[in-house]
């Protein structure tokens, strides 16, 4: 595969200070990064592992605007580039920062959402001890309480994981990201959406099908599933309005989940112990439906998650 990561997204809200509240108790930490590629900098939030990697800036409503993948060399991102003219996706090349190195740049034409491949070296996380579990008849921890009990630092994400995206025409984009782009299908929701990776992760990107193209949630790497639970009782604490969904497990990726909304009405993930699908794997994708293509256990999920409450003003919105 050309690309190995999510670099960076933007996003678009209407309450800028509002939501850089929630992300910052998310546990995201300000960036002080001096420019933008746009020349709007708006609010830049940085991940332990993964650098600067969500943008805040202004928009009427809540919209993905730009996402931001990696590539391993300027060879790449010719490649990507002629797939994309090929199928007739405009395309545009150029030199970016020190060194003079390409980038190019293409709108996917159904979501409106700019996207953007930038050569960088791929992200090595350091590894971390396992969680030590007492299970039947193995007791490695005796006369201790467990560790994540014991945690008393903020919870941080590691990188930004994926996100999901929904389209009003799921071929054009389902062609653009698989057939341009050359992200990997995972798993399939039958009549719903596609699982999609650029990465060893399970997957990168959720393209599924909607009545107004919108973003339907980012997804954050922590450590293990006790960070999802301090993360998460943490952030309602503040605001117990936040609470979307959680705790679960997901069937697609094996993740276990959190969900939480921000002011603006985009849902914000915890996750950890995702699948991992080495770029030489045999994976075969599984066609999912029912309680499968959402989760494999946990509470049921709310009807705003399946169908966010805010998709009728934006259908409204978006026809002038």
């Amino acid at each position: 595969m050309p690309l190995h990561r999510i670099e960076q997204l933007t996003l678009g809200v209407p309450d800028v200070a509002a939501a850089t509240v929630f992300y910052e108790d998310f546990g995201l930490r300000r960036s002080h990064t001096p420019s933008a590629p746009s020349g709007d900098r708006g609010v830049v939030f940085s991940t332990t592992d993964g650098g600067d990697q969500l943008r805040l800036v202004h928009s009427s409503r809540r919209r993905l605007l730009e996402a931001t993948f990696a590539a391993d060399d300027p060879g790449d991102v010719a490649r990507i580039m002629r797939r994309l003219q090929h199928l007739s996706f405009p395309v545009h090349v150029s030199a970016t920062g020190s060194g003079n190195q390409a980038e190019c740049v293409a709108v996917e034409p159904a979501t409106g959402v700019r996207v953007r491949v930038v050569v960088r070296p791929r992200l090595i996380q350091p590894s971390m001890p396992a969680p030590v579990y007492n299970s039947r008849g193995r007791t490695p921890r005796t006369a201790q309480r467990a560790d994540g009990l014991l945690r008393r630092e903020r919870v941080r994400p590691r990188r930004l994981g994926h996100f999901v995206l929904g389209t009003t025409d799921f071929e054009t984009t389902h062609q653009f990201f698989t057939d341009g782009m050359e992200f990997k299908v995972s798993d399939i929701v039958k009549n719903a959406g596609v699982f999609l990776r650029c990465s060893t992760d399970h997957h990168n990107l959720l393209v599924q099908r909607a009545p107004v193209p919108f973003l339907h949630h980012t997804s954050w790497q922590v450590d293990d599933v006790d960070e999802i639970g301090r993360g998460a009782m943490n952030m309602l604490e503040t605001d117990p309005g936040r609470h979307v969904w959680g705790l679960g497990r997901h069937y697609a990726g094996s993740n276990f989940f959190w969900y939480l909304k921000d002011p603006a009405g985009n849902f914000a993930e915890y996750h950890s112990d995702m699948d991992c699908i080495p770029e030489d794997a045999l994976w075969t994708p599984e066609e999912l439906e029912g309680a499968r293509g959402l989760f494999q256990w946990g509470p049921p999920p709310p009807p705003s998650f399946i169908h966010p409450e805010d998709l009728a003003s934006m259908m409204i919105d978006s026809h002038p």
